[in-house]
């Protein structure tokens, strides 16, 4: 099949307005010339996209199918267009990335950094987002590639082995486990703590966790911010579970005390999500094996 990239367009905007007249005015166009191409699009499918209705349209389940893939046409299309204009600046290449709060506090800063400086002219766009998001922004084509902990579902994306981080229990210096080296969970639990929100998922381990000793997760307080639970925790509102390298930069400044979490789930795999390696850009590709490189 061969499908005109104007009448995809044309799709998409009746898809999103419900009314064909109001796409015709989005794309400036008459209401018969919109309504042909998605006639002509309905033959080249065999199926009916639209149920035409006294105020508008909707999609039919064709429809609905026709529109997830015509919208990955157009963002393909607008990344290529993105990515071949800032070679032309001489840019050489955008990377966006979606992390969670783990991997952005301990490992791509470094690591970035390190590729930036061998690839100066390549731009990045950088979000902080929850595990789920950070999967479906990649499975949308909103970002290049992603950084997620393993337990989160990669709803089959392709991952990449990228690091692991250490989960430590944090408690304030003066506190009744202060004096401890390491700890079980199940002892942890005992304890109200200072956690981060439920889509995280840091959140989503503990809880689980949790649920296989049938014991409840006492959360205080939820937090997103590493920075703000440390915070937390000096000031006595409960107990947290951290990655080790993010609680070291207060460990002295909050008097904060760190225990072993005696659990072999507490090392954490972390993982790059991307589409496909083989089919991604090569400016994405080298970037890729730059940081998993670098993390050795």
């Amino acid at each position: 099949m061969r499908y005109d990239l104007t009448s995809l367009d044309v799709f998409i905007a009746v898809a999103e307005t419900q009314n064909l007249t109001h796409a015709a005015n989005l794309r400036h166009l008459a209401v018969s010339a919109v309504s042909k191409r998605i006639s002509e699009l309905e033959d080249l499918t065999g199926a009916p996209l639209l149920i035409r209705h006294a105020r508008g349209v909707e999609l039919t389940p064709a429809g609905q199918s026709l529109l997830f893939y015509a919208r990955q046409v157009r963002q393909t299309l607008q990344n290529l267009d993105a990515e071949l204009g800032e070679f032309s600046e001489g840019v050489k290449g955008h990377i966006r990335i979606h992390a969670i709060t783990s991997a952005l506090s301990q490992f791509l800063p470094t690591d970035i950094t390190a590729f930036a400086a061998l690839y100066p002219l390549i731009r990045f766009d950088i979000q902080e987002r929850v595990g789920a998001d950070v999967v479906s922004a990649v499975a949308e084509g909103r970002a290049d590639v992603g950084v997620i902990a393993s337990q989160t579902a990669s709803r089959g994306l392709q991952t990449v082995p990228y690091r692991t981080d250490e989960l430590v229990v944090v408690v304030p210096g003066a506190h009744a486990l202060a004096s401890s080296a390491s700890i079980r969970f199940a002892e942890v639990l005992q304890y109200e703590m200072v956690g981060p929100h439920r889509e995280s998922s840091m959140y989503g381990l503990l809880t689980q966790q949790a649920e296989a000793l049938d014991m409840p997760l006492k959360l205080r307080i939820r937090i997103s911010s590493f920075d703000c639970i440390c915070r937390m925790v000096a000031a006595g509102m409960g107990i947290a579970v951290l990655p080790r390298s993010v609680v070291k930069p207060y460990q002295r400044s909050l008097k904060l005390k760190v225990l072993r979490l005696d659990e072999a789930w507490a090392v954490r795999a972390l993982l790059l999500v991307l589409q496909s390696y083989d089919a991604a850009a090569p400016t994405l590709r080298t970037f890729v094996d730059n940081i998993r490189s670098e993390a050795g």
